[in-house]
């Protein structure tokens, strides 16, 4: 089963969607604004890719956040704020024969999917 997480406006999701679909790839798609994200979900993002690679750093809501937090922040409190923010996790995340990945590029999910 393969699964991606992210929200669907974003521009990087349509274009992994649509990969996937042009591919005949069958997928689930995890929409944090409506099913929601938790603490061990993203907790597992963060052990599997590491918490700097999941902070989404480009965006907006990342850029609002004051000097002082964007100072302070470690695994935990970045676990945290990802859980309350999920519009900072760098999207896509796909989960894919138990393992996850981060982002997309069409010779990246070549590989992952067409071996």
């Amino acid at each position: 089963m393969t699964i991606m997480y992210g929200i669907p406006n974003c521009d990087t999701i349509k274009k992994a969607r649509k990969w996937l679909e042009v591919e005949g790839i069958e997928y689930q798609f995890h929409d944090y604004r409506k099913q929601g994200i938790n603490t061990e979900l993203v907790r597992e993002f963060c052990l599997s890719l590491g918490w700097e690679n999941v902070l989404n750093k480009r965006g907006t809501t990342y850029r609002q956040l004051s000097q002082e937090q964007k100072d302070t922040l470690n695994e935990e409190n970045a676990i945290s704020l990802l859980v309350e923010q999920p519009s900072m996790i760098k999207r896509p995340i796909v989960r894919h024969n138990d393992k996850l990945e981060l982002g997309f590029s069409a010779a990246n999910y070549a590989a992952i999917f067409c071996k």
